[in-house]
């Protein structure tokens, strides 16, 4: 005999056997139970997102972006997000502001124009309340400081916008110093 039938018969003379056979119908119903729970999860988000805009619905609608004030390629960027002024959690989900998407910068003396899909997000110069490094906003955290960081009054709101340059921070913050060489202090919010 050979060795594979003699390891057969001595596993089947000690009382060994085959795993049992899967059970379709187990299956089924706890990938019911994994699908409902997912879908309930996504259920409550879809809610939160919901509560979130009917919170900020108070949101001035977003300034209108001045004719002929920019010109140029801009800079090549990642729009993260713009949230509450020092709470880098709480995003703004009004007027497409909480949605990431790739944006072009444009800084001139009228201001700072971030223009992305859903809607251009224009800041007037006047507005600018500091402009910082930072490693991380709602949406995007890095390593090292990577994000600009634009804090801005709208009406009565102090906002922060986040924007991940794809070619590093340092062209992009050189431009936005020449042009509005302030700090936080130098423009108190009203």
């Amino acid at each position: 005999m050979n060795t594979p039938t003699i390891l057969i018969q001595h596993s089947l003379a000690a009382g060994e056997h085959s795993a049992p056979v899967t059970h379709i119908g187990q299956r089924i119903v706890w990938t019911i139970v994994t699908l409902a729970a997912m879908g309930g999860i996504y259920l409550l988000m879809w809610r939160g997102w919901k509560k979130r805009k009917a919170r900020q619905s108070d949101l001035r609608p977003l300034n209108e972006v001045p004719a002929g004030a920019f010109s140029g390629e801009g800079f090549e960027t990642v729009y993260v997000s713009t949230t509450s002024e020092g709470d880098w959690l709480d995003r703004i989900a009004v007027h497409g502001l909480g949605q990431r998407s790739n944006a072009q910068v444009h800084v001139a003396e009228a201001g700072v124009l971030i223009d992305r899909e859903p809607t251009a997000v224009f800041i007037p110069a006047a507005a600018i309340r500091g402009i910082r490094l930072a490693s991380g906003m709602a949406g995007k955290y890095l390593r090292g400081e990577g994000l600009v960081v634009i804090t801005w009054q709208h009406g009565d709101r102090t906002l922060d916008t986040g924007v991940d340059p794809r070619h590093g921070t340092g062209e992009l913050m050189s431009a936005l110093e020449a042009h509005f060489a302030v700090s936080a202090t130098e423009r108190p919010s009203p």
